[in-house]
């Protein structure tokens, strides 16, 4: 039995499950930091940011160790993000004095979430450095290069990659698209969350979700399936906010004191999840899965 699970696609499920889950927990850490420390709040996500950087940190010294530096980049990621990014929105959404915005049928857009948008000119620039990079190893990038024609050079023989890093950076940036791309469309001046093309949206997530599920699922290695699974799982969490935003489902994630049934269970399964990852034999030699060949891994 635990041989099989060691196996697709089984694999690539654990890796879904894995991030799909930590996604909902980390607005629990948030709601729960703004709980506990309250007026320290902000020192105590300085902090929270600070430890992301030393896992970075450290997952660039175990390089060799790729599950290892895998781990330690997104989880490191996810708290540079929320530690340093989310809750700067927060401090100068309050600093500058903005007020909810009422969206009327009992929705308020938080201040934060007004601000957050703003950054959308930043974003787009930033990621020039990274749609142009030849070393790239991302299938999104790698395609459009090949249909919008562009050359970005052959990728350098035997590259190192620095795992920790580009890890941390694909959570941090793929979490900050969706951010900034659901925020724009829930404007009302643009779409607003109940015009007729949301659900166009929300179905394109759908199909965007089964075709990454459906490559995710053929992996053989967990570090690579770990990888993948980022993109995957933040994709398809695109679906569970566009519902929450419809009122189809409650968000318990963002009350676990009132919820702690359902978020007992939430952190039991993300904790199988990853106490049946961290049992795999840990990946110290050259990704061999990302090389060409008859059959060929899906590139990251």
């Amino acid at each position: 039995m635990i041989a099989a699970l060691k196996r697709p696609p089984f694999i690539g499920a654990f890796a879904f499950a894995l991030v799909f889950i930590f996604t909902a927990l980390g607005h629990t850490i948030m709601v729960e930091i703004m709980n506990i420390f309250q007026g320290q709040q902000f020192t105590a996500a300085f902090v929270q940011g600070l430890l992301g950087l030393v896992m970075v940190a450290i997952g660039v010294r175990y390089n060799h160790n790729e599950n290892l530096a895998t781990w330690l980049g997104f989880f490191g990621g996810a708290w540079l993000w929320a530690g340093w990014v989310e809750f700067s929105y927060v401090y100068y959404s309050r600093h500058i004095g903005i007020e909810p915005l009422d969206l009327g049928g009992g929705h308020k857009q938080l201040p934060e979430y007004m601000l957050l948008p703003s950054g959308i000119g930043l974003l787009a620039s930033t990621l020039v450095f990274f749609y142009f990079n030849r070393e790239t190893r991302c299938n999104a990038f790698r395609w459009m290069h090949k249909h919008l024609h562009t050359p970005v050079g052959k990728p350098t023989l035997n590259y190192q990659r620095n795992i920790s890093t580009i890890v941390a950076m694909e959570k941090f940036y793929i979490t900050w698209f969706f951010y900034v791309l659901l925020l724009v469309l829930y404007d009302r001046r643009i779409l607003g969350a109940t015009h007729p093309a949301m659900y166009v949206v929300f179905f394109m997530f759908i199909v965007w979700s089964i075709y990454l599920l459906n490559r995710l699922r053929k992996f053989t290695r967990l570090p690579s399936a770990f990888r993948y699974g980022i993109a995957t799982a933040l994709v398809a969490w695109n679906t569970v906010e566009i519902l929450a935003r419809w009122r189809f489902m409650t968000e318990v994630w963002i009350e676990p004191r009132k919820y702690a049934l359902h978020m007992t269970i939430i952190i039991a399964a993300f904790i199988t999840s990853a106490v049946i990852f961290a049992l795999y034999p840990s990946v110290d030699a050259p990704d061999k899965d990302d090389k060409a060949g008859p059959n060929p891994q899906p590139a990251e």
